[in-house]
């Protein structure tokens, strides 16, 4: 199993491109199996993940094929409904076939998705869902067992208890193949299902309200191919943008998607970071000052993204003051404090809230990842620390971060992987 080694303390300074966004790219693959047709997708990060799905959607009768970071899908002989418990055990987005699937073909079986432990994740809000349009639900030997209507699914007004992305994604994917409209209240509003509702109009879907809460969606008799560019990696530039800052040093990303970042953009500014953006090029500076610490609670977009809470946990580990950090959504994320605390961090979890009280440097130790992000955030920390960390478990950020370790050394830093 691989593990990293990183050397500190170091200052990050340098210049990266981002990666396209894995959470969009995962749900847009997904969405390749509808159209009766083929389509290129640009901006695709070459991830354990990507490669997954591929291989998840290439055994339902699927043509992929990947070439860098262009995927080029053919969907026109999809005819199998079985997703493998072999292929979809590693990843959570495996679940997000079984809305196309249902709608292009009427019936699908879709082993119950795997993916971080990072706390319970259920798939009750995407069944419902399903039933409300029509759909018979049963669970059989660990598969969803769905089965459409003779005549298909049917538009249905569809209240969530609460924000969910792959729900959202899911039951806007059936919903563009489904007879008459569909409205889904309470939907996820994230960068990247709006990126999906934009994929989906660009093969001849109807999907409004983008970006709000209230999703509109009239069904239409089949949808095309077509040529389409994945939204930058959010979390990616959110990463090396706090790795910058908690190593007062600086860094130029292009590529990126400020639009995309307001929140995360805010806490760092109040972290003390001077921040240019151009375009598609955000400018960070610390000039060499240490970050200050900052406070947030993690909820559904446009509010924190959970996904940054163990990076800027790292960020505030080395803060001068004292921070409070509240995590929402997934009960088990905060478990990267007690790997930091191994570095000299003064991090005291109690409950969902991590009470922080800054030092001025941690120590190297060997620790080891839990989740993807966790992954990231016990990098900036051994790049924070003094000697050499050794971080185990690192297949966790295959999974999420593209060529991690090369895009730290442009910016000056040592991260070597050990096989």
């Amino acid at each position: 199993m691989d593990k990293f080694k990183v050397y500190g303390p170091t200052k990050i300074a340098g210049t990266v491109a981002v990666s396209g966004a894995k959470n969009a790219a995962l749900p847009i693959m997904a969405a390749a199996l509808l159209p009766n047709g083929a389509l290129t997708l640009s901006n695709v990060p070459q991830l354990n993940d990507i490669r997954t799905l591929a291989k998840l959607i290439e055994c339902l009768g699927a043509r992929v094929e990947l070439d860098g970071n262009v995927a080029k899908v053919d969907a026109t002989a999809v005819d199998k409904i079985v997703a493998p418990y072999e292929l979809v055990k590693t990843m959570r987005a495996s679940i997000l076939v079984l809305g196309p699937l249902l709608a292009r073909l009427g019936k699908a079986e879709v082993s119950f998705p795997g993916g971080c432990a990072i706390g319970s994740r259920p798939v009750d809000l995407h069944l419902k869902g399903f039933e409300a349009m029509g759909a018979k639900i049963d669970i059989r030997d660990g598969y969803i067992v769905a089965e459409a209507p003779a005549q298909g699914l049917k538009g249905a007004d569809i209240h969530f208890d609460v924000v969910s992305v792959g729900a959202t994604e899911n039951l806007v994917m059936a919903a563009t193949l489904a007879n008459g409209r569909t409205i889904l209240r309470n939907a996820a509003r994230e960068p990247e299902v709006v990126d999906l509702c934009h994929f989906l109009n660009a093969m001849g879907a109807q999907v409004s309200g983008i970006g709000t809460e209230t999703l509109v969606i009239d069904g239409v008799e089949a949808l095309h191919g077509c040529e389409y560019r994945v939204v930058a990696d959010r979390i990616e530039a959110g990463t090396f943008l706090v790795a910058a800052a908690a190593t007062r040093g600086s860094i130029t990303l292009l590529d990126a998607a400020p639009e995309t970042m307001d929140v995360v953009l805010f806490k760092l500014r109040e972290a003390g970071a001077d921040i240019q953006i151009d375009g598609t090029t955000i400018h960070l500076t610390m000039n060499n000052k240490r970050p200050k610490a900052v406070s947030f609670v993690t909820a559904p977009h446009p509010e924190f993204p959970t996904d940054m809470q163990s990076q800027f946990l790292a960020m505030n580990a080395v803060a001068e003051g004292t921070a409070e950090v509240v995590e929402t959504i997934f009960e088990n994320r905060l478990v990267a404090a007690q790997e930091m605390n191994r570095m000299g961090a003064q991090i005291l979890l109690e409950s969902n809230t991590a009470k922080v009280t800054g030092v001025e440097s941690l120590s190297a130790a060997p620790v080891m990842a839990t989740d993807l992000r966790a992954s990231a955030s016990l990098v900036i920390a051994g790049l924070l620390a003094s000697g050499e960390t050794l971080i185990d478990r690192i297949y966790h950020i295959d999974r999420g971060y593209e060529s991690i370790e090369t895009k730290f050394a442009q910016l000056g830093a040592r991260v070597e992987r050990i096989k």
